[in-house]
């Protein structure tokens, strides 16, 4: 028996089910709410601990570039320096190459008031080129001291030193998950840029003192920051701390390990971070994937002097260990949780036991009632309880029943006679009702004739399949000698597609929104001609002149389809205008409002007998016809609706006996209106 069966009909079931619920729902429940509010406090104390951290690699790393800084400044005005400002070039040279190392700097540059390079601590490879460009040297000529982090391209670097080039030169490491990029080698470099006014001794700028420190492989650096930021015994479990600086999104500076000792320079970070921290200039704060593993990770954007982001400071440790650590936690947990329940679920059953046992006895008792046991008791119970004087109450029913049973006899045999004198009754209103339900029956077939009407419609795709599908049988078939044919072939099942759409746009004012096309960029031009190609049957019999001017130069997002339907529907209304030959003009022309491109704008115009004035207010609305006995009245209706759907719109120009323009503005970006417009009302323009 299927438990909901056996629960429906068994109050031992349900007593079961009763004592049993709180622990089999309740603790599950309470253990997904456990595990849930653990997880969310374990994700919010790893971002606050990586927070910390990040924070605390900004300010050392900040520290780093004030330190740069100032000592450019130092040196900038320090006695030696001031005392050789009338010295030669290359005796300023010697000194500044003299004091580069001692301020751990990896270049030094005097330039004079014009910014122009006058001694270097190495020499520079090529003609001094003024250096204005550069945010630090602008502000120290303008008297104060500035100090940025700055990418250097490899021509800044090479123009420095060939040495600092070859310093800064990485190959890229293909990365699991980073942006694509087609480049092999990381050839630029990140660099602390400082630059200090010099004055001369009666305090007149005679020019800057610029120098820099190249971070690109500055693994003492990162190991520095990784030092501070994760001091021995800050990360349990047997986590590891790691700290990275970053040009754009390649690592040129980390401790993050690729394999063995091998640091993972030029591997690069993943699409995701690049996008949120270079992309957005937002912080990255939580678990991200970093070379091999995930880590627990935060990234914050280093901007230059002109405020662009060119580069990342990184700190994260290994989130393994904890993540291990927190799910042996959550299994004592559960495992805790698991075996109070189970003794609980034991009381709870020997306690039960004593409730369901006199509810047993009465079922058997109304079985053996049932199977004809008149004499059938339960007799005397233990329980004192309410089940007990349920029990007593149950036997003297029994009593009651057995009197009562009796007199149902007597009663019987009379009502037998009732109902054989009820019977004549029943079955003369039996005939009524037949009849009654024979009309409802008729009414509900009208209706459904009435349903099957409207449906018609969508019958006629099924012959169409069938045409479409017996004509890619005889173009297999024919296989080469079909090739006589085939643009016919192609004429026919396009045109018997466009049966098929044709017999679904009669439901579009009942559910435009179902039948909208894909948009896509069209080109107006090749449309236009290739309905003018799909309709020239109609040219030949009524001997009328074509004549185009494609002018179109800007594509527009539309349905391809939907465009051929509302321009071949315009190009045929416009032929029975001239029964008797005339001129078709086919144009197309871009569409600027205000100097700015728009799309375009499709013209087709005839030299027919044009539309009464009284008419011209309505040739837009549903159903509305001039051709009595031959139109619908929707092919217009669909057209306007179709082009206002994707922003555009159309309208008429028509005097009697001089011909008519339909002029229809598409737009290159569609305008999507996706509200339905009821017909007769139609928002004109």
């Amino acid at each position: 028996m299927h438990w909901t069966e056996a629960l429906r009909r068994s109050v031992r079931a349900k007593l079961l089910a009763l004592v049993l619920a709180p622990l089999l729902v309740g603790v599950p429940v309470l253990l997904g709410l456990v595990w849930t509010w653990g997880s969310e406090g374990y994700e919010r104390l790893l971002n606050f601990k990586i927070g910390s951290d990040l924070v605390t690699a900004h300010e050392y790393f900040d520290r780093v570039r004030i330190g740069v800084g100032s000592e450019v400044q130092t040196l900038a005005e320090s006695y030696r320096l001031v005392r050789q400002l009338g010295a030669p070039s290359s005796a300023m040279s010697a000194l500044l190459a003299e004091l580069a190392p001692g301020g751990r700097l990896d270049f030094l540059l005097l330039l004079d008031r014009e910014g122009r390079p006058v001694a270097a601590s190495q020499a520079l490879a090529g003609a001094p080129v003024p250096r204005l460009d550069w945010p630090v040297v602008a502000s120290a000529l303008r008297g104060a001291a500035l100090t940025t982090v700055e990418r250097f391209p490899v021509e800044a670097l090479q123009y420095l030193s060939p040495a600092l080039r070859e310093r800064a030169w990485l190959p890229l490491v293909e990365t699991r998950a980073a942006a694509p990029d087609a480049r092999t080698a990381e050839d630029r470099g990140l660099v602390i840029h400082a630059a200090a006014p010099v004055y001369d001794d009666r305090r007149n700028l005679v020019g800057v003192l610029e120098g820099g420190v190249l971070l690109n492989g500055n693994l003492e650096m990162v190991d520095r920051i990784n030092a501070i930021v994760y001091r021995d015994g800050s990360l349990p479990l047997g986590s590891r701390g790691t700290a990275t600086l970053f040009l754009d999104d390649t690592r040129i500076a980390t401790n993050v390990r690729l394999f063995g000792d091998t640091r993972a320079l030029g591997t690069r970070v993943s699409q995701a971070v690049r996008e949120r921290v270079l992309g957005h200039g937002e912080t990255w704060l939580g678990t991200a994937f970093v070379v091999n593993d995930d880590y627990v990770s935060g990234y914050e954007p280093i901007a230059n002097g002109r405020g662009e982001r060119i580069g990342m400071l990184y700190v994260g440790f290994l989130e393994a260990p904890f993540r291990n650590a927190g799910r042996m936690a959550m299994g004592a947990l559960f495992v805790l949780f698991i075996v109070i329940s189970a003794a609980g679920a034991v009381l709870s059953l020997r306690w039960a036991r004593s409730v369901f046992r006199p509810i047993e006895r009465m079922n058997a008792v109304i079985q053996r009632a049932a199977q004809g046991e008149a004499d059938a008791r339960v007799g005397a119970v233990e329980s004192r309880d309410e089940l007990g004087r349920l029990a007593g109450e149950f036997d003297h029913l029994l009593d009651t029943l057995s009197a009562k049973r009796e007199e149902l006899e007597r009663w019987a045999e009379e009502l037998d006679r009732k109902v054989a004198e009820r019977t004549v009754e029943l079955r003369e209103a039996n005939e009524t009702l037949r009849r009654a339900q024979q009309q409802l029956v008729m009414s509900e077939k009208l209706a459904a004739i009435g349903e099957l009407t409207a449906g018609v419609a969508h019958e006629i795709n099924n012959p169409v399949a069938v045409i479409q599908g017996n004509l890619d049988v005889l173009r297999d078939l024919l296989g080469p000698a079909a090739e006589p044919v085939r643009e016919e072939i192609r004429l026919i099942h396009q045109q018997a597609d466009r049966i098929r759409q044709i017999v679904t746009k009669l439901l579009q004012f009942a559910r435009p929104g179902e039948f909208a096309g894909y948009a896509e960029a069209v080109e107006v031009n090749e449309v236009v001609a290739d309905c003018l190609f799909l309709t020239q049957h109609n040219f030949d019999r009524r001997a009328i002149e074509v004549a185009t001017d494609y002018r179109a130069t800007a594509r527009i997002e539309i349905n391809r389809g939907e465009l051929q339907q509302v321009l071949i529907n315009l190009i045929v209304n416009a032929v029975q205008a001239m029964p008797d030959g005339g001129r078709l003009g086919l144009a197309t022309a871009d569409w600027h409002e205000e100097g700015e491109p728009v799309g375009a704008v499709i013209r087709v115009r005839d030299s027919g007998h044009g539309i009464a004035p009284e008419d011209l207010s309505h040739i837009f609305d549903p159903f509305f016809t001039t051709k009595k006995g031959s139109g619908t009245g929707l092919g217009l209706s669909i057209s306007y609706t179709i082009v206002e759907r994707y922003g555009g719109r159309i309208a008429v120009d028509s005097r009697p006996g001089e011909g008519t323009e339909f002029a229809l503005w598409l737009r290159r970006d569609a305008r999507y209106d996706e509200s339905p417009s009821a017909p007769g009302f139609l928002r004109r323009w």
